[in-house]
């Protein structure tokens, strides 16, 4: 059986992580798509696997989280009658946990924007902390149920709210496209003490930039979005894995995870690639 060479491996993953499509990626390496997408889907099962049992007993004082919108095999209001309903069809939430000082990416979930599937992200961000934090998240009302099951009374929590006007004074694309100006802010107390002048969505939120930028799927408008939500899934957990251990924040000068304590080298595109032939039980962060 042929088998890429770990150089081509690398330079594959490369290009999906710097925000190119399956086709984009086939052209500029000569690879096959079928190659392409298999290399996707073990790399990113392996770097899910990875980010699961290495990104734990985080240290953390502020956490920011967010949801970012996605579709997979259609737009919400294009899918065909006997297709509602079927999960991984139509629109999809990526749920972020962010580390707001080290910049880490604590925690994410591909799903829905429903109760059921903030339970299990905030269950999970949770799993991963060694210590009290404050949590900020935007006003989605399924953080209230989510928040209290997971972290019960052990949390400084509060929400931060957009106002936005109702987007009349744009006119045309500019309307249709971009939401209503931001005309104002509330900050809502939940649970504990946080402190006011930490309640920010920031960092999150130009995460979210971040993933549109580099993830060819998340771009606004795109025809490279995802046929199966598997393959998303994919996508998510290699973005972070880059994200966290390849790419050296601008600000930081290390990479998120070094900044975490949780590497102590920067990690280089092959040896991402290499996590697929690793035992995942024993290889470690650093």
């Amino acid at each position: 059986m042929n088998r890429l060479s770990l150089q081509d491996r690398a330079r594959i993953l490369t290009c999906l992580v710097e925000g190119n499509s399956i086709r984009a990626t086939c052209r500029m390496t000569g690879a096959a798509k079928g190659t392409v997408i298999k290399l996707l889907a073990d790399t990113g099962a392996a770097c899910k696997a990875f980010h699961d049992a290495h990104v734990r007993n985080v240290n953390s004082k502020r956490i920011q989280c967010d949801e970012i919108w996605s579709f997979c095999y259609a737009k919400e209001k294009n899918v065909p009658e006997d297709m509602k309903g079927i999960i991984g069809v139509g629109d999809v939430w990526t749920w972020t946990g962010l580390d707001a000082d080290s910049k880490l990416m604590v925690s994410y979930s591909v799903g829905k924007r429903e109760v059921p599937d903030a339970l299990r992200f905030m269950d999970d961000l949770r799993s991963r902390l060694t210590n009290r934090v404050q949590l900020t998240t935007d006003g989605h009302r399924a953080y209230l149920v989510a928040v209290d099951e997971a972290f019960g009374g052990d949390v400084d929590y509060a929400m931060l709210v957009k106002l936005y006007t109702s987007g009349q004074k744009q006119k045309g694309n500019e309307q249709k496209y971009s939401p209503g100006e931001c005309c104002g802010i509330k900050k809502r107390r939940i649970a504990g003490n946080p402190v006011k002048r930490d309640i920010s969505t920031s960092f999150v939120e130009r995460q979210n930039l971040t993933m549109r930028m580099q993830m060819r799927r998340f771009t606004r408008l795109t025809n490279a979005f995802s046929k199966k939500v598997e393959n998303l899934g994919y996508a998510v957990a290699l973005h972070f894995m880059f994200y966290n251990f390849v790419r050296i924040h601008q600000t930081l000068r290390v990479t998120p995870a070094m900044q975490a304590g949780i590497a102590d080298r920067l990690w280089s595109m092959e040896d991402v690639a290499m996590l697929a032939d690793s035992d995942l039980l024993t290889l470690k962060a650093a």
